[in-house]
C-alpha cells in the first residue's frame, strides 16, 4: 500500500501587498508617461520635460501614498467600531445575537437543531463569539496594525519606481522627439510586462491583462500628446 502523502495547499496570501504595488506601479507608469508625452507635444526642451516629470512623480507618490494610508487607517477604524458594537450587543441582547449565529449557519444549509450546540458553545466564549460575528456576519477580517504605514510606503515606492521608467529616456537624451519614441517603446514594454505579472498574481489571463494595461497607458499618452499639439 502506498504511503499517504500530506496534502499541502498553496494559497496566495500577499493580496494587500500586490494590490498596493498594482495601484502604485500602474499609476506611476501611466501618469508620468502621459505627462511627458503631452509636454513633448508642446515643447522640445527635454530639461523642462524632466523637471515637470520629477515634480509630478514627487507630488503623485505623496498623494497616492497618503491616500493608501488614509484608506487602510479608515479600514482599521471601521473594524474597531464594528467590533465594539458586537461586544456591546452580545452583552445587551445575547438572544438576538445567538439567533444571528443560527441564521449564519442556516445560510450554509445547517438547521437550527444542528447548529444549537455550536451556538451554545460560542455563547460561552465571548471573544470567540465576537470573532465569529465579525468574520461570518460582517465579513470583516482584523487588519494588520502596521497596514496603513506599509500600504503608504508600498504605493509611494511603486509609484516612484514606475514613474522613472518613462522619464529616463528624456534624462539621457537632448531631443524630445527621440526621447518620446524611446519612452513610448520602453514604457509600453514595461506596461505589458507589468500587466502580464499582475495577471499571474491576480488570476486574470496574463496576456489579456498585459494587453489591457498597454492599451490604457498608450491611450492616455496619445490623448495627452494630441491635446498638447492642438493647444501649443
Amino acid at each position: 500500500m502506498p504511503s499517504a502523502r500530506p496534502h499541502l495547499e498553496k494559497h496566495f496570501t500577499a493580496g494587500n501587498f500586490v494590490r498596493d504595488v498594482v495601484i502604485g506601479m500602474s499609476d506611476g507608469l501611466t501618469v508620468p508617461f502621459a505627462l511627458a508625452a503631452g509636454l513633448s507635444g508642446a515643447v522640445q526642451n527635454t530639461r523642462l520635460i524632466v523637471v515637470g516629470g520629477l515634480a509630478e512623480i514627487a507630488a503623485g507618490s505623496i498623494a497616492m501614498g497618503l491616500g493608501g494610508y488614509l484608506a487602510a487607517h479608515g479600514d482599521a477604524e471601521h473594524y474597531e467600531q464594528e467590533r465594539a458594537r458586537e461586544e456591546r450587543e452580545i452583552k445587551e441582547i445575547p438572544e438576538e445575537e445567538m439567533a444571528e449565529v443560527s441564521r449564519v449557519f442556516y445560510a450554509y444549509g445547517i438547521t437550527e437543531e444542528q447548529s444549537a450546540p455550536i451556538v451554545k458553545a460560542l455563547s460561552e466564549r465571548p471573544k470567540a463569539w465576537v470573532d465569529f460575528m465579525m468574520r461570518y456576519e460582517l465579513g470583516l477580517e482584523e487588519p494588520d496594525p502596521k497596514r496603513a504605514l506599509t500600504s503608504a510606503v508600498t504605493i509611494a515606492g511603486s509609484y516612484v519606481a514606475g514613474g522613472f521608467i518613462p522619464l529616463s529616456p528624456y534624462m539621457a537624451l537632448s531631443n524630445a522627439s527621440t526621447g518620446l519614441m524611446i519612452s513610448a517603446a520602453v514604457t509600453l514594454a514595461a506596461l505589458g510586462l507589468f500587466g502580464f505579472m499582475k495577471g499571474r498574481f491576480t488570476g486574470t489571463p496574463p496576456l489579456r491583462s498585459a494587453s489591457q494595461t498597454m492599451v490604457i497607458g498608450g491611450l492616455a499618452a496619445g490623448a495627452a500628446f494630441v491635446l498638447a499639439k492642438l493647444i501649443a
